[in-house]
C-alpha cells in the first residue's frame, strides 16, 4: 500500500492535477476581488457571500469542481490504475511478485480513493487560504439561520471534503473496472470521464426522474444539509449506502473480470 501510494503521489501527473484543482478557488476568489461578481447574481448560490466572508470561497470552489473537474482528475487516477500497469508491461511482474489479484485491485482501489480525499482536501485547504487572504473572515451563517464562528466552519468544510470524497467511491469503481478491460490507459480514462458526464445528464432530465435516485452522480451536490444546525445526516447516509452498493457492484465485476484475465503485459 505505501509503495503504491509512493509511487502515485511521486508522479509528476499527480501534482500538476491537484495543482491545477488548487488553482480553482484562487481564481474565484481572485474574480470577485478585482470585479463587482459577486454580487452580479450569477454563478454558484454561495458566491454572493465570497466578499463577506472568505469560508466561502472553499464552497463555492467544491461546488464548480464536483460537476467536471473532480470527476475528470478521478478518472484519470482511476482509468490508470491497473490498464496503467498493463501498458507499460509491469503489471505481470506485479502478479509474479507474487501479489494476489485481489490484493492488487484492493490496493489500486485505496490509492485512488486516496487521491480523491487529497484532491478536495486541497480545493478546501486553498479556498480557506485564499479567502482569508482576500476577504474578511468570521462568523458563518449558515442555512438554518444559525451562526457558528469560523473555526467550526472550517470543520464544517472539511466534513463537506469527506462527503465529496465518500461521493466519487462509485465513479471510483467503475474506473477500476473499466481499467481491467483494456491495456490503453487514456481509453479507460476517457471512458470513466464519459460516464460521469453521462450520468449528470440523465440527472438533469425530468422525464427521468425515477432513474435519479440510482445515479451516482444524484447526491453529488447534496451536501448543503451538513451546512445546517444541527447537521442532518440523512442525505449524507443516502449518498453512502448508494456509492457502495456501486462499489460492491463494480467492485465484483472488476475482480470477475481481472481474476479471469489472461494477462501478458
Amino acid at each position: 500500500m505505501g509503495s503504491e501510494l509512493a509511487v502515485l503521489f511521486r508522479r509528476r501527473r499527480t501534482w500538476v492535477m491537484l495543482l491545477a484543482l488548487a488553482l480553482i478557488p484562487v481564481l474565484v476568489a481572485v474574480a470577485v476581488r478585482i470585479s463587482s461578481a459577486g454580487s452580479s447574481g450569477r454563478g454558484p448560490a454561495f458566491i454572493e457571500q465570497i466578499s463577506q466572508n472568505g469560508l466561502f470561497v472553499a464552497l463555492v470552489a467544491l461546488t464548480i469542481c464536483i460537476p467536471l473537474f473532480l470527476p475528470l482528475t478521478v478518472g484519470v487516477v482511476a482509468g490508470d490504475t491497473i490498464s496503467g500497469e498493463a501498458n507499460l508491461g509491469t503489471l505481470r511482474y506485479l502478479l509474479v511478485s507474487p501479489v494476489g489479484r485481489a490484493r492488487l485491485l484492493l490496493v489500486k482501489f485505496v490509492a485512488a480513493m486516496a487521491f480523491c480525499l487529497a484532491a478536495t482536501v486541497v480545493i478546501v485547504l486553498a479556498g480557506v487560504l485564499i479567502g482569508a487572504a482576500l476577504f474578511p473572515v468570521g462568523p458563518v451563517t449558515l442555512l438554518s439561520g444559525d451562526t457558528i464562528g469560523s473555526g467550526e466552519a472550517a470543520l464544517r468544510a472539511l466534513l463537506i471534503a469527506g462527503y465529496v470524497t465518500v461521493s466519487l467511491l462509485g465513479l471510483t469503481a467503475i474506473g477500476l473496472f473499466i481499467s481491467t478491460l483494456t491495456d490503453i490507459p487514456v481509453g479507460a480514462m476517457a471512458a470513466t470521464v464519459v460516464i460521469s458526464i453521462v450520468s449528470q445528464v440523465l440527472d438533469s432530465l425530468p422525464q427521468l426522474s425515477a432513474l435519479h435516485p440510482w445515479l451516482f452522480s444524484h447526491y453529488w451536490l447534496d451536501f448543503a444539509d451538513l451546512l445546517r444546525q444541527p447537521i442532518e445526516w440523512s442525505s449524507f447516509g443516502t449518498n453512502t449506502l448508494l456509492q457502495l452498493a456501486y462499489l460492491a457492484v463494480f467492485g465484483t465485476l472488476a475482480y470477475g473480470r481481472f481474476a479471469s484475465k489472461d494477462v501478458l503485459s
